[in-house]
């Protein structure tokens, strides 16, 4: 007689995302009549771009990039699957695209302050025109191309986007509580662009994967086109000697300045946290046993990170009205905390489950309140240097982990994860060490 064993599938319980998406709107709508006042539209505090013209088209292209960025992601790693790509394949992958970001992304903020941002946006859309066209000619596209291409498309997209956006709204005058609102609400908005991006792909794709391989490539495609046609069109930057003039100065208060260091260690820590999590989050999972819908579990992480994001105003607004400093210390103290208990090597799915959401939420307070920062310590003309040059140790750090526990199985995911919550424990540190040094911004250079 046989013995029938049932495969177990475990996949997030529906009322999960209902949970999501209510936390969401209420968060949202009740967040003017949290501030003290109760306007006559809710957006007019809490989405008070839509009084702004320039912000809400900004956020329509970004929230565009934000779904051929994903349709990268999201789409790469089923491609890698149909192609039958063995796992060293994939690491190779994710290693040639990290030292790629090492090498050469590093320097593209610097080169980016200098010719301007919008031109790199408009890069930005021309790599994935060029990915998408180069999948659709080539039936195998080549690894290093693809990944060399799109690594330096997301190095732009981390810096590029937010430095645009941040000088445009200086320059043309608006209210510093709008810059505040547009910095969680890209992230609110990217979030949800990327889950677009994983509902686009699946639709695009159907049950016929053999004939529609090739129309996310063309979907990027399309995308690519709009953007690259919204940004030379409709988008006029302000000019780069006017912006610009102190650029040089500007980076010499940028490496002389220990605000600006401790930020960007903070940025270096947080990037390589949440490298390593979206690379390890799958194997974890899966070392349970058991099958798992992780086109259903994607979704839910993504949204607690937006969830997140909607938190963040509620923070730094009304009758709360934390210290920045203080709103990201206590996230990178939790955040830790959880990727500890996960390099603990906890199994039950549930229970990591609970706590990446948990982690995805801090995650979703903790960027735009560093966008914040930013803007408070650092100069517009050196912002994205900055930010490109904080990312290079992280970078460094992620390629050298992908090589010892991809390649040579030296180091088990247990221990990258625990280096990935000391990491954050010690951007905790340097928000600590900030706050003690207290508030100096930027302005006063102009008057030197």
């Amino acid at each position: 007689m046989g013995v029938v064993i049932e495969s177990s599938v475990w996949e997030p319980n529906s009322s999960l995302f209902i949970f999501i998406f209510l936390a969401c709107l209420f968060s949202i709508f009740l967040l003017p009549y949290a501030s003290g006042s109760a306007p006559p539209s809710v957006f007019d505090h809490g989405v008070s771009l839509y009084s702004s013209r320039s912000q809400r088209n900004f956020l329509l292209l970004y929230s565009l990039c934000s779904v051929m960025e994903g349709l990268s992601s999201v789409f790469g790693e089923f491609e890698f699957s149909y192609f039958g790509a063995s796992r060293e394949q994939m690491v190779l992958s994710l290693c040639v695209g990290f030292a790629a970001s090492l090498i050469v992304g590093s320097f593209l903020g610097v080169l980016s302050d200098t010719i301007g941002h919008r031109k790199f946006c408009l890069f930005f859309c021309i790599l994935h025109f060029f990915v998408g066209v180069w999948k659709r000619i080539t039936a195998h596209p080549s690894v290093w191309v693809a990944s060399v291409c799109l690594s330096l498309a997301s190095s732009i997209y981390s810096f590029s986007f937010e430095t645009w956006m941040v000088v445009e709204h200086e320059k043309q005058g608006h209210r510093e509580d709008l810059l505040s609102d547009t910095f969680w609400l890209m992230e609110f908005l990217g979030s949800a662009s990327f889950i677009g991006s994983q509902v686009l792909a699946n639709w695009l794709i159907g049950d016929n994967v053999k004939k529609r391989m090739t129309s996310p490539s063309m979907a990027a495609v399309l995308l690519a086109l709009v953007g690259v046609i919204s940004i030379s069109r409709l988008w006029r930057e302000s000019s780069q000697q006017e912006v610009f003039e102190d650029h040089g100065r500007s980076y010499t208060y940028f490496f002389n300045d220990r605000r600006i260091w401790l930020l960007a260690c903070a940025q270096a820590c947080l990037h390589f946290s949440v490298s390593m999590f979206w690379i390890l989050w799958t194997p974890i999972l899966v070392a349970d046993g058991r099958e798992l819908h992780l086109g259903l579990i994607y979704p839910c992480l993504l949204g607690a990170r937006m969830l997140g994001s909607t938190i963040f105003p509620w923070l730094i607004s009304g009758s709360l009205s934390f210290r920045t400093e203080d709103c990201i210390l206590y996230a990178f103290i939790i955040s830790g905390c959880v990727l500890s208990v996960v390099a603990y090597d906890y199994q039950e799915i549930g229970v990591l489950m609970t706590l990446f959401c948990l982690f995805q939420s801090c995650v979703g307070v903790i960027l735009p309140s560093l966008a914040r920062l930013r803007t408070m310590y650092v100069p517009n003309d050196s912002r994205g240097g900055m930010i490109s040059f904080s990312l290079a140790p992280a970078n460094a750090a992620v390629l050298l982990f992908l090589v010892q526990g991809g390649y040579y199985r030296s180091i088990s995911n247990a221990a990258i994860m625990a280096f990935a919550a000391l990491g954050l424990f010690a951007a905790a540190g340097c928000m600590h060490v900030l706050k003690r040094l207290g508030k100096q911004p930027y302005q006063h250079l102009r008057k030197l």
